[in-house]
């Protein structure tokens, strides 16, 4: 992968030495993307791409469960099941009928997302844990396992947590570029610390700079959407890194758009939805 670092005196930028690693900061660009980027094999089928699973939405939480599913179907990705509160069933089924219903959390899925909506009960998480496979962890499940920091044990390397700033805090104890790095590495997950620039902490002590995004996308739901990227990359075979760096380059050239035709007062996350096709077209354009 080629990736442009970010110049101090000819070197990259040195975040911090712990455990006798260097932390270098390097900063992504849509060429760098693009050189991770697959096509789509012209023979492709469902199985193709991939089968992933999204744990969302609790009762009342139907929309951030809609916003994840149909930015992971965007993605790309062949089959999505929804795992998701009772009382959400027919809404999903009506707003996502490329979508199947289940209560099956298992390991038959290329990738697992849980968070978005979820809610504090904490039992679709250990569930998840238990199958001991990386996972897409955000929101709610963020939020759990800073209320029970004993689970996070049992989180499995290469899982990618996506906090923004406040979720980084509870969990980490800092949200300070330095710490959320240290955390990456010491656990061996992937970490997004969400913002502009957002930042991809790797566990080999890299650490990847994106400076796609505006302050339109501060706004309910569009971290629910990266979700759904994430996981549906992650289902198509993506590495995690890779699913992250690209996860976080689409949904913020997706947000750009959206902002370049409406402004920024006005978006919505499901305007970050409606504008991922124009991101995916720049990945045959991007110089």
């Amino acid at each position: 992968m080629k990736i442009k670092e970010r110049k101090t005196n000819q070197k990259s930028t040195l975040i911090s030495t712990f455990v006798g690693i260097m932390t270098k900061l390097h900063t992504i660009d849509g060429t760098d993307v693009q050189q991770m980027w697959r096509p789509r094999p012209k023979d492709g089928h469902k199985g193709t791409f991939g089968h992933a699973l999204l744990v969302v939405g609790s009762k009342g939480m139907a929309g951030a469960a809609i916003l994840a599913a149909e930015a992971c179907l965007r993605s790309g990705i062949g089959k999505l099941s929804i795992c998701s509160a009772e009382e959400n069933r027919s809404i999903l089924q009506i707003c996502i009928p490329e979508a199947i219903l289940t209560n099956e959390v298992n390991n038959s899925y290329q990738a697992i997302g849980i968070g978005p909506g979820l809610g504090m009960n904490g039992n679709m998480l250990q569930t998840c844990l238990q199958l001991e496979r990386p996972l897409v962890i955000d929101a709610d499940a963020i939020n759990l396992l800073s209320q029970k920091p004993e689970w996070l044990n049992r989180v499995a390397a290469n899982s990618i947590f996506t906090p923004h700033a406040k979720e980084a805090q509870r969990l980490m104890g800092s949200n300070r570029l330095e710490e959320v790095a240290t955390f990456a590495v010491n656990r061996k997950v992937i970490v997004v610390l969400k913002g502009h620039p957002t930042h991809v902490c790797c566990p080999d002590g890299n650490v990847y700079r994106l400076e796609v995004g505006n302050s339109g996308m501060a706004t309910a739901g569009s971290g629910d959407v990266l979700t759904g990227i994430i996981t549906g990359l992650l289902a198509q075979g993506y590495q995690p890194r890779e699913a992250a760096i690209m996860g976080v380059w689409l949904h913020g050239t997706a947000g750009d758009s959206s902002a370049d035709e409406m402004g920024e007062n006005c978006m919505l996350a499901r305007d970050i939805i409606r504008h991922l096709p124009h991101a995916f077209r720049q990945l045959n354009n991007v110089n």
